[in-house]
């Protein structure tokens, strides 16, 4: 019976895939795609980006004109008083009255130089919206690799459970035929005890897998946003990652998105900074406005006003804020660009540290496999010797246990070898729903950009909000 259920925890890895391999079980390209349409993280950014696309629009308006109308309408009271000289003595008259008073009027602005500061300002917005797109992108690669993270957890952490689960009965069938061994007299009550022991320990070991099973469902639903069924072995993807070290690397610094958003956070810090200087130069309008007014009472009962007017205001001196404000972002410019520095150095210590990982990973997997084949070998052998009295209870159990903690460390070992080759992908930039070939429609926020560009008016949005 011991052997027959020995044979069974053997296969147990097998058995494991072939059942997760029915038409229903999800994949880790699915649960993938899953989240990167559902992530509340994802639409978040993405709202952001959509958000950051109307700083173009809001620069754009520097060049067209403002119009504003005005209407004015009521009762005007007037109570004068003249006095006269001509005739002596002096004479005073009284005027009094109410007047209906109507106005309306039209009034518009163009602005035609401001120190090229409209321009300066269109460029940083469009910087701004190129260095949303790569924040999206770190939000986005962050995202999958939570998800592979959290789909290979609860994979692992179900196997573990079926071998701690399997582990237990193998201990009770071997606490069993120690109590008929002690019934007959073969062995002693310390060998029993030592069997109910192991018993209680297998059983406290799938007790705390489960409640680690748990915890990695409840971490992958808050990922993928959907319930895990069974699951398919997930698959590592080196195949899309540099083949070398120093490629990775080179890689990494340059494709990386949080070292591409920096880059852009430097376009944006340089051009706040021609702003800012832009508010020294001369600023060069045109005003034309056009009023007609109706009254009752007086002898002009129709009045039209219309000018034309050019206006040219040359600042001299405003207290010095404009200096201040100069050399503040000149100071964040230089911040911007050691940042980059920062983000670079982060990126080649993320490439070197995951390829490590990987390579530690793969070695791990070899390792493991050659225990487990050879705790099998030992645990067998053991079996047969505990059986002519050349070994102990005792040397049963823990045989038994070696080949568990054997069969753990090589699921673990295929856990980390899957991520860490997610993980390396990450850092070289190229974790992306394109690269890994999944079918499910792009969101495209080149979309949503060319939608409010270049629009005058309307407060709604093009997703209908």
């Amino acid at each position: 019976m011991l052997r027959r259920r020995g044979t069974l925890c053997t296969v147990l890895v097998a058995a494991t895939v072939a059942a997760a391999s029915h038409a229903g079980a999800d994949t880790l390209e699915t649960a993938l795609v899953q989240a990167y349409q559902n992530n509340p993280q994802i639409n978040a950014q993405r709202a952001l980006v959509r958000a950051t696309d109307e700083n173009v629009a809001q620069a754009l308006s520097g060049y067209r004109p403002r119009l504003s109308v005005t209407a004015t309408a009521g009762e005007q009271y007037t109570d004068s008083r003249t006095k006269s000289f001509s005739t002596t003595p002096s004479t005073y008259s009284n005027v009094s009255g109410n007047t209906a008073v109507r106005t309306f009027g039209a009034t518009g602005t163009q602005t035609l130089y401001n120190g090229l500061q409209t321009g300066n300002r269109t460029r940083q917005a469009e910087s701004q919206v190129l260095a949303a797109r790569e924040t999206l992108r770190v939000f986005e690669q962050t995202v999958l690799l939570d998800t592979a993270t959290a789909f290979m957890n609860l994979l692992r952490d179900t196997a573990i459970l079926d071998l701690q689960r399997r582990n237990v009965e193998v201990l009770q069938e071997q606490m069993r035929q120690t109590r008929d061994r002690f019934n007959v007299g073969e062995v002693t009550r310390t060998d029993v005890a030592q069997s109910e022991s192991r018993v209680a320990a297998g059983q406290s070991q799938m007790l705390a897998a489960q409640a680690n099973a748990t915890t990695s469902r409840a971490a992958y639903r808050r990922v993928v946003g959907v319930e895990p069924g069974r699951l398919n072995p997930g698959a590592p993807v080196d195949r899309f990652s540099p083949r070398t070290l120093d490629l990775a690397v080179a890689q990494g610094q340059a494709e990386n998105p949080a070292v591409q958003a920096a880059m852009h956070g430097i376009d944006v810090a340089a051009l706040q900074v021609k702003v800012s200087e832009g508010a020294l130069y001369p600023v060069v309008a045109v005003t034309a406005s056009v009023t007609k007014s109706y009254e009752t009472t007086t002898q002009a009962p129709e009045t039209l006003q219309a000018s034309v007017l050019g206006q040219v205001t040359i600042p001299l001196y405003q207290g010095g804020g404009e200096y201040a404000s100069i050399r503040q972002n000149k100071e964040t410019l230089g911040q911007r660009r050691i940042e980059l520095s920062l983000n670079r150095d982060q990126a080649r210590a993320n490439v070197v540290q995951s390829w490590g990982q990987l390579e530690a990973a793969k070695a791990q997997i070899q390792a493991t496999q050659a225990q487990v084949a050879a705790a099998e070998i030992a645990l067998n052998g053991v079996r047969e010797e505990a059986r002519v009295g050349q070994r102990t209870t005792l040397d049963v159990l823990n045989a038994q246990q070696e080949l568990v903690n054997a069969r753990v460390a090589m699921v673990t070992a295929q856990r980390d070898r899957v991520i860490a080759s997610y993980t390396l992908l990450a850092s070289v930039g190229r974790l992306a729903i394109p690269v890994l070939g999944l079918q499910v429609p792009l969101y495209d926020p080149m979309v949503h950009y060319q939608q409010v560009r270049d629009s005058w008016f309307g407060v709604r949005t093009p997703d209908g909000r």
